[in-house]
């Protein structure tokens, strides 16, 4: 299996590593049978990510997606992060060997999660308390990742 220099680089020199004990949203994603576990935290200040860190439990591909996605979500408003998808990490990272695109998806997921946190705590999601559109989304991944489609 092959990796690009990027991927290597943000496994061998992760960016945003940490936690962030104020967070204003905190999402968590993973999938215990694969084993990849990711934990994102943000700041955000006036509808845009003013820090974000994360921790991931997993494969180098797992890490490397994390610490793209970081770099991808800072800076951005919540629309514009909200808007980053799995291909969009791949891409950024030069590629991703196909058995490790699920590392990508969990990464698109981490940063959702961590806005409808925001959102939540903030009364900013539909009357229910969550994003119909984000948890089928999360549902179908996780379906995905078990072997169930």
């Amino acid at each position: 299996m092959m990796y690009s220099e990027k991927v290597m680089d943000h496994f061998m020199n992760p960016r945003n590593v940490g936690e962030i004990p104020d967070a204003d949203g905190v999402g968590q994603v993973g999938n215990a049978k694969c084993g990849d576990i990711m934990k994102m935290y943000l700041k955000i200040e006036n509808d845009v990510i003013t820090d974000v860190k994360f921790k991931t439990f997993g494969c180098g591909a797992a890490v490397a997606t994390s610490s793209m996605a970081t770099e991808l979500v800072k800076g951005k408003t919540i629309d514009e992060a909200l808007r980053i998808t799995n291909k969009a990490v791949a891409e950024a990272l030069d590629g991703l060997p196909p058995v490790k695109m699920h590392c990508s998806v969990l990464a698109e997921e981490a940063i959702k999660a961590a806005i409808e946190d925001y959102k939540r705590r903030n009364g900013l999601t539909d009357n229910n308390g969550t994003c119909e559109a984000c948890c089928r989304r999360c549902e179908d991944i996780h379906h995905h990742l078990d072997g169930e489609d």
